[in-house]
């Protein structure tokens, strides 16, 4: 039985995973919507960040009482959607 091949997430060193982490921290205290470009997903994820929680090292981000939970480590690019 041949095994399926997934692509592998891209890998990232500690000063990229850091410069993500701080532009996620400043859109949450700023309260400015983001749009995530999210490994493995079709869509970008857009909204408010609500919740970065170390613990699970997920990142919550609601919009319109819609809340998704997005795994930092997937988070490939963050950006700020056109008006």
């Amino acid at each position: 039985m041949a095994k399926s091949k997934v692509p592998k997430r891209p890998t990232r060193d500690e000063f990229e995973l850091e410069e993500l982490g701080n532009q996620l921290v400043e859109a949450k205290d700023e309260d400015v919507e983001v749009l995530l470009t999210v490994w493995g997903m079709e869509e970008q994820v857009r909204g408010l960040i609500t919740k970065m929680d170390s613990r699970t090292k997920l990142v919550h981000v609601s919009r319109h009482g819609e809340e998704k939970k997005v795994p930092f480590l997937d988070i490939m690019k963050v950006g700020s959607p056109g008006v």
